[in-house]
């Protein structure tokens, strides 16, 4: 079906995959790079056969902040890649070999690609966590697969002390996912991108701590901030900290929605479920 699909296309967004949160990878660790690899496969399949026979003049790769989870600079640029130890997750070794498959596919049939890398996408829609297995946290049950969601239906559901994973030291680049959107199409339809990879992100680090506390200001703005750290999953990653500077070099890219703006928008969005 997708060789039909790719008929008539001049370009295609590889983003299909399963995906989830912290808890989602833990539990589905084979799953995930089982399925995940014959998704790929198939895109690729598809992808090679449109180029040879079709109109299709590029495939954009949706990869993730992941592959660099064993990374030991920061801020991490692209580059690092090819020098950091493989990723620990079976989540973050299969996103980088989706990379390998845009590589191979060039060295094998020149078929040109671009890769792009969100970091911690924010914004609505977000549906309840995948998976059978409800994760407890603290009186209630993890309702969403990513923090900022499950933070703030944690603070609405009025627990206090709030629970986060760990000691709220991890460090990460909440990127709004219109800007996240913008930045996809650039690499995407830019002359520039060819055989390129690229940070998606704002350049702007928050702690997992420091996020709790935005959000329950926005919410209880009249009752004092407390917390509680659960212990944290084997694979909650420290720091995750792009180089932003080749995005806004070549593609003119900035992420520039503020984390204030993206969390007013997802509490709002969360407070009509």
């Amino acid at each position: 079906m997708l060789i039909n699909l790719l008929k008539d296309c001049d370009y295609l967004i590889a983003g299909a995959a399963k995906i989830g949160g912290i808890g989602y990878f833990h539990e589905f660790a084979y799953d995930l790079l089982a399925e995940n690899e014959r998704i790929i496969a198939s895109t690729f399949d598809a992808a090679i056969n449109a180029f040879k026979n079709n109109k299709l003049k590029k495939i954009t790769v949706i990869s993730s902040s992941m592959v660099f989870e064993s990374s030991k600079i920061f801020p991490t640029p692209e580059k690092e890649i090819y020098n950091s130890p493989p990723p620990k997750s079976t989540y973050g070794f299969q996103k980088l070999a989706c990379e390998y498959f845009a590589k191979g596919a060039w060295e094998q049939y020149k078929l040109p690609y671009t890769i792009v890398r969100p970091f911690n996408c924010v914004g609505v829609g977000e549906s309840e966590a995948q998976g059978g297995k409800k994760i407890k946290s603290g009186n209630l049950k993890m309702a969403m697969s990513h923090v900022v969601p499950d933070l703030i239906y944690k603070i609405l559901q009025g627990q206090d002390p709030v629970h986060i994973l760990g000691k709220g030291n991890q460090i990460r680049h909440y990127t709004y996912g219109g800007d996240i959107a913008k930045g996809i199409a650039l690499a995407t339809f830019s002359p520039k991108t060819l055989n390129e990879d690229f940070n998606i992100s704002t350049s702007e680090s928050t702690t997992v701590l420091n996020l709790a506390k935005l959000i329950w200001k926005k919410i209880n703005p009249d009752k004092k901030f407390r917390y509680i750290s659960d212990k944290p999953f084997i694979y909650d990653v420290q720091k995750r900290i792009p180089d932003v500077t080749k995005a806004k070099k070549i593609l003119k890219f900035e992420a520039k929605t503020s984390l204030d703006e993206m969390l007013d928008e997802v509490i709002k969005w969360m407070k009509k479920l």
